[in-house]
Formats: structure tokens, C-alpha cells, sequence
């Protein structure tokens, strides 16, 4: 069993803690801040760590040797960090993404565009990929992981290749099909290894070997949503035809034989786990009685290592004996908490682990199965102490047509769980849930006085797939009186008060603040949409152009939220004259998810009706709240809203 070490935070602990931690309640800063320790990486010896935190508003990539050695810091300034990972012990690739405004013959004004930097240890410098390929885009499309060949590493990425001008003097952008290029991470020249099929809204996606090489392909027609997977010999193995587009690779087999994958079938079924030889023959169901929450792969090889099962008891499964009993320990040893393996050497020898839950406001570890010992990385939040971490439950209850669901239920610390002004906080997605880890909103409104509860309304995806297809056609119906139903229960047991509830989200859970009070009246003292949905005519329209008129688009869109009159019976612009309580409307300008002019909608409707509201537009802000300076804006915002409309005393 794994010896627990003081929770006392190490050095690099000390650098994302602010020196001056009072013991009284945490400042408002303390939740709305980006998170003090974002993300973990190990180099595949175990020798080095890598963590990305904030300081002081800044982004930071630290280097470690071991837990607690600092090799060097990276000044990252205001990049948006979205991933890290390592290539052997000699570099660590760092996945960033910018809003980008776009040119004339684009079908969107702005997009989201995704970059690499590449840090090499031991010669200390920091370069793009494709920054020096004047023939590809300076955008990544996809990541195909890293190999070692030959002594040298080599990363693959998804790219755009560029078409000279009709004069030859410079390059212009083609047919957007993706290619894939082997990079040399020393010397960052590329070779082209393989490009997407053509055709109308083609899309292509690959599995690479041990060797870099197209082990399986999938290629999928959007007009027609016929798919066929290949092997490396280019033939088909396995092809049918999805119209929504739910088909996708998974990994390889354990012994790199045959190919994972996941398609979608009937009414009442999703992502269906298969298994084909890349040889050729029958594909076969796998995992039929297991609900997948994750799937553990080898980024050597990519070959299926295991899978954690969709439970509260992080129940993991490896095909390897050895590493199921190393994560069975690992999880005995965090049983208290929500436990996360997020990244391991190579050997399994050395294990990063996240942990949350009650009395844990986000901590990180460095695990070494070898000497049985854990030490602790840091801590997201490291201004909330234990005793400030509100308690967290699952609340099981029945929606009013007999479909069983549950919601994460936080109480406000030190006072009695009976009466309380409440908020209701639905998840976006709606493909999403919510459990029993510590969340920043919930948290922050919860040390503030207020229950918070976190509705898994149908059509999310903790109870499978019948579940989640529930919600097909049902915005602003039953996935509303869900979130309703959620309440009713809170108010019957007594812990909320009925006439001192509000209800905020953001995406999919703005729409639902904003339908609560405009669809459903008397439920609500005050609703915060947070870069919500307002009208879903227009984001149908949008989402359309967008996509170029995807056919496989149009098809999702119209089978989950409809078409035509039924959109505007269940959009809340259509209705703002039936708004029954103020309204703070919140949205990033730099949103490329949800458009900035659905709040835009929303607050002239209001207007026009005569109906009380607030308007904060975050300059610079996306849909992820990305930005240090403007989230703590929006939580700030809501906070005050929420307070002078529904007092937490």
C-alpha cells in the first residue's frame, strides 16, 4: 500500500501559493483565479515532470526533476494552455490555442486555431511546429503522438498544405484537406506520411504504429455518412454508413493486430465499441456490459492498455495484470477522492495522479510505485483549505416522467442543511455531467451561503446510452422540468427554500438558466446565462454556415434540437416577454462555440420587452473562460447579481 507523505506542498507548491493566505474565508479570487496548477506530464523515464501553472496571471511551464527539484521555468505569458505532453525525456510539446480573426472566404469570422511548441531540455530552446514549412498553414489540425526512430524523435501532426499562387511567388490555401507530417523535433523539417481522402465534406483520421507508420485509417463521406476503415495496404476492413457522424478510431489492439473502434446504431444505442484484425474479417462487439468513462493507451504505440469503467469507484481495467494490481493500489491509497491516473512513465513505475472531492479542492501527485510513496505536486486551489471545501453529495431523484437521475448536491460550510437559498447549475454540453469533485462555480457560491445543486438532467452521460439519447428533441422540455424536478426534491426533503432559488449555467446551461425563466415561470428569483444559447433558429443557421453546409451537421443538429416553428416555441429570445425575473446575461466576444450575438439577441429582445437585465461583454474572452482577468470578471458579476436579487442571509 502506498504511503500517503504530508500534504504539505513541495517547492514548486510554494511558487503557485500566494504568501499571504489568510485563515478567514477565501476571497472570491480564490475560485475565480485561473487554477494555481493546471496540468501534469512525465517524461517516459520518470526522470522529469512537467506542470503547467499560473503565477500572478501568468502561465507558467515548470520542469522538475523528480517531485520537488526545479530545473528550469518557462515564461508562456498569456498563451492558452491546453495540453502538454513529453516526447521521451528530451522534449515536452505544448498544445496552445488562440481566437484568430479570418480572412475574406472563410464561412466564419473567427476561429479557434491550435499551435505546438516544442521545448528541447537539453539545448533549452522553444520552437513552432510548422513555423518553418512556408508550404503548411500555421495551424495544427490533429496530434498522431511521438516516436523515437533511429535515436532521433519525430512528432506527427495534422496539417494543411499550402498551393503556390498562379505567379509561384508565394502560397495560398488549397483544398483544406488535412495531411499528416512526420516532424523532426531537433531540426522541425517535415515529411508528408499520409492525406486525408477527397470528397465533399471528407474527414480522415488515422492510427499511427510504433514506427510512425498508417496502421488504420478511417475515412467518412458527410454528404452520404458512409465510413470505411483501412488497413496499411489501403483495404477496407471494416465500412458502413452513420449519417450523424458517430463513428470514430479508438486505438489498436494490445498486440498492434487489429484496430478499436466506435459507431453508433438505432435509436437507442451510442458509440458501440467494435474490434477488427487489420487483417481483414468479421468485426467484433467489445465491451458490451462495461459503461467506458475513459480509455488508457500507450502513446509509444498506440495499443489499448485498459479502461476505467463510468462508476463511482474508478474502477480501471488494464489487460496487464501488473498495471490493473499498481492502479487498484494507487486507488485504495486516494479512496476518499475522485482520483484521476493522468499520466505514467513507461515502465508504470512512476504515476501522476489528480485527486478532488470533499475536503480536497484539487490536488496533484507524483506516485512511485517502486518505493510506495506519493508526493504531492501541488494544489489547483491552493487558497481553499479543507475546512473551506463545501460537502458534496449525490442526490438521487425521479423526473415526473418516472426517468431516475441524480445531481451533485454542495452545502454551504457551517450551516445547517435545511432552508437554504439555493442556485440550481446545470452543465453544459449537454453531452456531460457532473460528480463528486470540487468545482470552482459551486464551490465559490456554496462558501458564499447557497446550496448549490448540479442536475444530471437527461442526456448526460453518466447512465448510458439510453440516457444520453433521451434528450434527442427535448431542449427546453423535459431536459428543463429535469432540472426543475431536481429542485422540487431539494425543496421536499427541506434543505432548500422554494422562493429563494436562482439558476445559472453556461453553453447548453445558459440556455437552460434562460428557459427557466422564460419557458417555466414562478421558479426563479434571478437566472445567469454565461455564453448561453438564446435562439436556436439563429444558432442553427450559424452552426450551418459555419460548417460550410455539412450535411453530417444538419442531420446531428435537426435530431437534437429539431427544425423550423418547433425551435422557436423553446428559444428563449422568442420569449423574452414572458421573462419572469432579471436576467444577467454574460459572454466572452471572442466566442467561436457559441456566438457572442446570441447574447446580443437575448439583451435586445429583453430590451424591447421591458424586461430587467444586465450585459457583460468580456473583451478578448472565449467560450472556455480562458483568460485570468475576465473570468474572475464573470464570477464576480454573477456573484453580485445573484446577491442583490436572492440575499444569501
Amino acid at each position: 500500500m502506498i504511503k500517503l507523505l504530508s500534504r504539505a506542498i513541495m517547492l514548486i507548491g510554494l511558487l503557485l501559493i500566494d504568501p499571504a493566505i489568510s485563515i478567514a474565508q477565501p476571497p472570491l479570487s480564490a475560485y475565480g483565479k485561473l487554477p494555481g496548477f493546471e496540468t501534469a506530464a512525465i517524461s517516459r523515464s520518470g526522470k522529469y515532470v512537467a506542470i503547467i501553472g499560473t503565477l500572478n496571471g501568468k502561465k507558467q511551464l515548470m520542469i522538475l526533476e523528480g517531485a520537488t527539484k526545479p530545473l528550469r521555468i518557462i515564461e508562456l505569458d498569456n498563451f492558452k494552455v491546453r495540453d502538454i505532453e513529453w516526447a521521451g525525456d528530451e522534449y515536452i510539446l505544448i498544445v496552445i490555442s488562440q481566437t484568430e480573426a479570418l480572412g475574406f472566404g472563410f464561412t466564419a469570422d473567427k476561429a479557434e486555431l491550435t499551435q505546438i511548441l516544442v521545448h528541447g531540455i537539453s539545448n533549452n530552446k522553444t520552437e513552432w511546429v510548422f513555423r518553418k514549412q512556408k508550404s503548411i498553414a500555421n495551424t495544427i489540425i490533429g496530434r498522431y503522438g511521438t516516436r523515437l526512430l533511429d535515436g532521433k524523435w519525430k512528432g506527427y501532426f495534422g496539417g494543411m498544405s499550402l498551393d503556390r499562387d498562379a505567379r509561384g511567388t508565394s502560397f495560398e490555401l488549397g483544398d483544406n484537406s488535412e495531411t499528416v507530417f512526420q516532424i523532426d523535433l531537433e531540426k522541425m523539417y517535415d515529411r508528408q506520411v499520409d492525406k486525408q481522402k477527397p470528397g465533399a465534406n471528407a474527414y480522415s483520421d488515422w492510427l499511427l504504429d510504433a514506427q510512425g507508420s498508417v496502421a488504420a485509417k478511417l475515412n467518412y463521406q458527410g454528404d452520404s455518412g458512409k465510413w470505411s476503415i483501412e488497413n496499411s495496404g489501403g483495404q477496407s476492413i471494416a465500412d458502413a454508413s452513420n449519417p450523424n457522424g458517430e463513428i470514430g478510431l479508438i486505438a489498436l489492439g494490445s498486440d498492434g493486430a487489429s484496430v478499436f473502434y466506435y459507431r453508433s446504431e438505432g435509436d437507442n444505442e451510442a458509440h458501440t465499441v467494435y474490434e477488427v484484425a487489420l487483417a481483414g474479417g468479421e468485426s467484433v462487439r467489445r465491451f458490451q456490459n462495461d459503461s467506458i468513462d475513459r480509455w488508457y493507451i500507450d502513446p509509444r504505440s498506440n495499443q489499448l492498455l485498459g479502461y476505467r469503467k463510468k462508476s463511482g469507484a474508478d474502477q480501471m481495467v488494464f489487460f496487464d495484470p501488473r498495471l490493473t494490481k499498481a492502479a487498484t493500489n494507487i486507488r485504495r491509497a486516494f479512496s476518499k477522492y475522485h482520483m484521476r491516473l493522468e499520466d505514467w512513465n513507461q515502465d508504470f513505475t512512476k504515476v501522476v495522479v489528480s485527486t478532488r472531492g470533499n475536503g480536497d479542492a484539487g490536488s496533484w501527485w507524483l506516485v512511485d510505485l517502486t518505493n510506495m510513496r506519493a508526493e504531492q505536486l501541488g494544489s489547483e486551489y491552493p487558497q481553499v483549505r479543507i475546512e473551506d471545501v463545501g460537502k458534496m453529495e449525490m442526490i438521487s431523484y425521479t423526473a415526473q416522467d418516472g426517468l431516475k437521475m441524480d445531481g451533485v448536491l454542495t452545502l454551504p460550510p457551517g450551516r445547517e442543511a435545511k432552508n437554504l437559498p439555493a442556485i440550481m447549475l446545470p452543465h453544459g454540453g449537454p453531452a456531460a455531467h457532473d460528480d463528486i469533485r470540487f468545482d470552482w462555480w459551486a464551490q465559490a457560491f456554496a462558501a458564499s451561503g447557497y446550496a448549490v445543486f448540479q442536475p444530471n438532467f437527461r442526456g448526460s452521460t453518466n447512465r448510458g446510452a439510453t440516457f444520453q439519447k433521451a434528450s434527442e428533441g427535448e431542449w427546453g422540455r423535459k431536459m428543463q422540468t429535469d432540472i426543475s424536478d431536481g429542485m422540487a426534491e431539494l425543496v421536499k426533503s427541506g434543505i432548500i427554500d422554494p422562493k429563494r432559488v436562482c439558476i445559472m449555467g453556461a453553453s447548453y446551461g445558459g440556455y437552460a438558466a434562460l428557459a427557466g425563466v422564460t419557458l417555466q415561470q414562478g421558479l426563479y428569483r434571478c437566472a445567469v446565462s454565461v455564453a448561453g444559447i438564446s435562439d436556436l433558429n439563429l444558432m442553427y443557421r450559424d452552426d450551418v454556415k459555419i460548417s460550410g453546409r455539412n450535411k453530417t451537421l444538419i442531420r446531428s443538429l435537426r435530431s437534437e434540437i429539431g427544425k423550423g416553428r418547433s425551435l422557436t416555441e423553446i428559444s428563449p429570445a422568442r420569449l423574452a416577454d414572458q421573462a419572469d425575473a432579471p436576467i444577467l446575461l454574460i459572454h466572452g466576444k471572442d466566442d467561436t462555440v457559441v456566438l457572442y450575438n446570441q447574447s446580443q439577441t437575448m439583451a435586445d429582445a429583453l430590451k424591447d420587452a421591458g424586461k430587467p437585465f444586465e450585459f457583460l461583454g468580456l473583451e478578448g474572452e472565449d467560450h472556455w473562460l480562458s483568460s485570468a482577468d475576465t473570468r474572475l470578471k464573470m464570477l464576480e458579476a454573477s456573484m453580485s447579481f445573484i446577491m442583490r436579487n436572492n440575499p444569501p442571509h
